[in-house]
């Protein structure tokens, strides 16, 4: 299971030339990260609400072609690793042509830890929501 996340390209997201910067990527990373949370039934506040938080372990992203202001985009997201103190999402982003055929732009990767909101020492996810844990288990996409 993935999600897609559709946005366009704005201006303040250009330079001078009408480029994407490269550090707009995580941004639309953490969109379509938050989109794939919610095809669960849940949003990343009801998360923290339960007392969980998620901050960033690694990040890595590879970028092939540059993304261009106006351009239209869809970001794919998929769980690929998920235990009861970390979870891995995968990327793509891709530009959707006049033709409506796709090019690749960049794809990546983040890391995150589940930790107690009030502490942040680490937390057992599978423990705090079973629900979300098992059925988030049952969606993993190995590359």
């Amino acid at each position: 299971m993935h999600s897609r996340t559709y946005i366009t390209v704005r201006y303040a997201e250009t330079d001078r030339m009408g480029i994407a910067h490269h550090a707009n990527f995580p941004i639309w990373f953490e969109i379509g990260r938050t989109d794939f949370i919610r095809l669960f039934d849940t949003t990343y506040t009801e998360m923290e609400k339960s007392g969980i938080m998620t901050p960033v372990r690694n990040l890595s992203a590879h970028y092939i072609l540059p993304a261009q202001y106006e351009d239209k985009l869809v970001i794919r997201t998929w769980c690929t690793h998920l235990s009861a103190a970390r979870i891995e999402f995968s990327y793509t982003v891709k530009r959707i042509n006049a033709d409506d055929t796709q090019t690749e732009l960049a794809y990546g990767s983040t890391e995150h830890g589940f930790v107690d909101a009030k502490t942040f020492r680490p937390c057992n996810s599978k423990k705090r929501m079973p629900e979300l844990y098992e059925k988030m288990n049952q969606n993993i996409k190995i590359l």
